[in-house]
This record gives structure tokens, C-alpha cells and sequence, in this order.
């Protein structure tokens, strides 16, 4: 039974009803002196916690996506070996439709070697008749850690939030795409490192594997990006990082701009993968990014973006930032964050175009 599936937490919330039940059942039932009796009273008031904890935690864990899986939370995953064998090829790959209308994938990237889940949504448009020829701009949508491809739905209210932008004519209809940012369970920022290939994952597995499979406008022009905390992170490095392949990026309460000792120890490679060092490296790039963040969220300060918008000028970088008055690091912030970031990806990527 998966640990984060819905019959797990039915199961653990039907034994703790059923803890609860025998307790009181047997309470004046049991035999033997007063000392057994009281011990077996605790023993049982320990289960009746014990099970709601673990309801409690499951919930906890399903909502925001801390473990993925039961290797996850033990610790018995085989790291990047594991993970390059786990999934069928991109060439492969299988669609399980879900009951949000989602698509939902787990395969194997032939350039980074890394295997994870990718959850696929396309926009009513995309099957209206006669949009069979009619080619759609992408955006991925990148957890925070922790996290999983689910949480966009579960958490960040996807797709529906964008239904809902789309129809007032705020948005631009993307094709949705929302992959794994730590395959193998290891957080790297979405950066290479010598163990494990991430921002190829990313910046090249991803964008094949649904270019292959799905009618999409041509990248860079088509594809951008939009992530929350470390996704954030992600969303303004890639760009600057790729611009061949993404030509923007919308970062929602990123993390620190210069990287992350605590993720990459190597200070060259920290820095070299950050978006700071690598907005001054970026020359002649058609990349523009969106930094947004709330005045109260110190692991996100509004510091940050101002100086990193003042370092953008004259690099060619287009930046735009905001700053909400109030709001905490997580989805409720976020989500209300959305009108501005899609409507900014809505200008920054070319609109839906028949085939050439």
C-alpha cells in the first residue's frame, strides 16, 4: 500500500476507530490484579495515540508532499543508481490519465540518466476541434522541497487556478507540465553535480519528452517556467542557465539567489549554478524573468529581488518584480500570486500558433 495513497490513510483512521472501540470495550474487562489491569489500561491509551499520530502525520505527509514514498521516508533508496534504472525510456513513455484530467508519466531521461514522475495537463483548447494542428506554449511548474508533482494539485489548486485566469482572458491556455525538480530523493537545486544530472532532467529530458508527445510551440520562444521556494530557485536559474531552451521564468518566493551551502557544499559549483553569478553571465540572452515575494517572508526577503533587478540592468535580462504586502512561505501566498505571474508569462511566450 503506497504511503501516500488514499487507502492508506482510510486504513490507519479505520484502526484508530477501531483502537478506540476495543478500548472502551474492554476497559473494565480486563483480568488479573490491580497492577496488570492499570498496565494494560496505558497499554491501550497508548494505542489509541499511537494510531492517531500516525493519522495525522499521513495527512500531514499527503498535503505537503514531505515523503513521496516508502523508500523515501526510510531511507532505503538506492540513490542515483536507482534512479537511472527506474522507467522506461522518454521514447516509451506511458500516460496514465487521472481522474483531474491530468497525465500522468514515470521515465527515464536518456541525457541525465535520471528517473522520476512528470504529470502532464493540456487546456480545454487543446482538444477543441480543428486544434489538432494548432501548437500550445508550455510551462513547467516546479515544487518546492520538499514536495512532488502533486502538490501543484493538491496544494496549489492546478490547474485549476489557471482554468479560471484563461477564461477571464488573463492567461494565455499552457499546456501544464509538472516533473520531478530531485529525482532520487537528493535536492541539488536543479543543478548538474558529478553524481546526478538534474538540470538536464529539467532542460533537456523533460522538454523531449513532452515535445514528443504532445503538440507544443517551439522552445525558447514557447517555454517558460514558474516555481515556488526551491522551484523558485529553479525557475530563475534555468532560463539563464538554458536560454536556448526556456525564455522565461517566473520565481514566487525563491530561495537565496546566491545559492544554497546547505545543498551544494562546493562553493564554485554553488556559485557557478546560481542565478546571481549567472545573470553576469549571461550576455545577449532573450530571457526575462518574474521575482515575487510578501514583505513578511524572511526566507524570501524583498532585498533580494530589488538587488538582483539592480544587477540585472544592463545585462539584457528582462526583470520584473513584486512584492505583496503580507503572506507566509507557502501555497495561500502563492496562489494569490498567480494573476501576476501568468499574466506576465502570457506576454513574455508566443501564443498558441498552427503548425508552420
Amino acid at each position: 500500500m503506497e504511503l501516500t495513497s488514499t487507502a492508506f490513510l482510510v486504513t490507519l483512521i479505520a484502526v484508530t476507530v477501531l483502537a478506540v472501540l476495543l478500548a472502551l470495550l474492554l476497559w473494565n474487562r480486563v483480568p488479573g490484579p490491580a497492577p496488570v489491569r492499570w498496565t494494560a489500561r496505558v497499554l491501550m491509551i497508548g494505542l489509541c495515540q499511537l494510531t492517531a499520530i500516525c493519522v495525522v502525520a499521513a495527512w500531514i505527509n499527503g498535503s505537503f508532499g514531505l515523503y513521496a514514498s516508502w523508500d523515501d521516508l526510510l531511507g532505503t533508496g538506492n540513490g542515483q543508481d536507482a534512479s537511472a534504472m527506474t522507467g522506461p525510456p522518454v521514447g516509451r513513455a506511458k500516460f496514465t490519465q487521472g481522474a483531474d484530467g491530468t497525465l500522468s508519466t514515470y521515465v527515464r531521461g536518456s541525457h541525465s540518466k535520471l528517473a522520476g514522475q512528470v504529470i502532464v495537463w493540456t487546456p480545454p483548447a487543446y482538444d477543441a476541434p480543428g486544434a489538432d494542428r494548432t501548437r500550445f506554449p508550455v510551462v513547467m511548474l516546479l515544487h518546492g522541497y520538499p514536495g512532488t508533482p502533486r502538490s501543484w494539485m493538491d496544494l496549489g489548486s492546478m490547474p485549476g487556478a489557471l482554468e479560471r485566469l484563461v477564461r477571464l482572458g488573463e492567461a494565455r491556455p499552457f499546456i501544464l507540465v509538472m516533473p520531478e525538480i530531485y529525482p532520487g530523493g537528493v535536492n541539488t537545486d536543479c543543478s548538474d553535480t558529478p553524481q546526478r544530472k538534474i538540470a538536464t532532467w529539467l532542460a533537456r529530458d523533460v522538454p523531449d519528452l513532452v515535445a514528443k508527445n504532445f503538440h507544443t510551440l517551439p522552445e525558447p520562444k514557447g517555454w517558460g517556467l514558474m516555481g515556488v521556494s526551491t522551484g523558485a530557485f529553479c525557475a530563475a536559474k534555468l532560463p539563464l542557465q538554458y536560454p536556448k531552451v526556456f525564455r522565461a521564468g517566473a520565481a514566487l518566493d525563491p530561495d537565496p539567489l546566491t545559492g544554497d551551502a546547505g545543498v551544494l557544499a562546493d562553493p564554485g559549483l554553488r556559485e557557478r549554478n546560481s542565478p546571481a553569478w549567472l545573470l553576469g553571465h549571461t550576455k545577449g540572452a532573450d530571457v526575462g524573468l518574474f521575482l515575487a515575494t510578501s514583505a513578511q517572508d524572511k526566507e524570501s526577503p524583498p532585498r533580494q529581488l530589488a538587488d538582483f533587478a539592480r544587477a540585472a540592468r544592463g545585462t539584457g535580462v528582462r526583470v520584473k518584480t513584486l512584492v505583496r504586502p503580507a503572506g507566509g512561505h507557502n501555497f495561500q501566498t502563492w496562489s494569490g500570486m498567480y494573476p501576476d505571474a501568468l499574466g506576465w508569462l502570457s506576454t513574455e511566450l508566443s501564443p498558441p500558433a498552427p503548425a508552420s
